[in-house]
């Protein structure tokens, strides 16, 4: 099974990041940018949180509150669980099931940020894993 770093280092995209006092409508804009459905809240170069799809829906949406004058610190998820390059895309699987969340920043150990993958990412590359595990089967089978 892959690490958590030979999956980053084929990720294409970008790392989408947001400050704590940025707006949450700020916050919202750079997802849609980037087509993500997370950020990754960095103050300086230190993670301070996570800012996704579900901390909107219930910490703005179903408040009350409006977007362009609550800033991200208010909304994000501050307390944040994180995974070294080295774990596998299946102990990922195992943490993000069991805590029930769909982002996972990825950190050095130094604690600096070395990205982040989403639940999507490692089904991804748990079903080319698999494909590649049946052609060989079937190679094997038919030689």
């Amino acid at each position: 099974m892959k690490t958590l770093k030979q999956l980053l280092e084929n990720k294409k995209k970008k790392l989408a990041v947001v400050s704590p006092d940025e707006t949450v409508l700020r916050a919202l804009e750079i997802m849609a940018e980037y087509d993500v459905g997370a950020l990754l809240v960095l103050d300086g170069r230190r993670l301070a949180g996570v800012f996704s799809e579900r901390d909107y829906a219930r910490k703005v949406i179903l408040q009350g509150k409006v977007s362009i004058y609550t800033k991200v610190n208010e909304v994000m998820s501050d307390k944040v669980v994180y995974v070294h390059p080295d774990r596998t895309i299946e102990e990922c699987m195992a943490i993000m099931s069991e805590k029930h969340f769909r982002h996972l920043p990825v950190l050095d150990d130094e604690q600096n940020v070395v990205g982040i993958v989403s639940v999507g990412d490692l089904i991804k590359e748990m079903i080319c894993e698999q494909q590649f595990i049946i052609s060989q089967l079937e190679t094997y089978i038919t030689s």
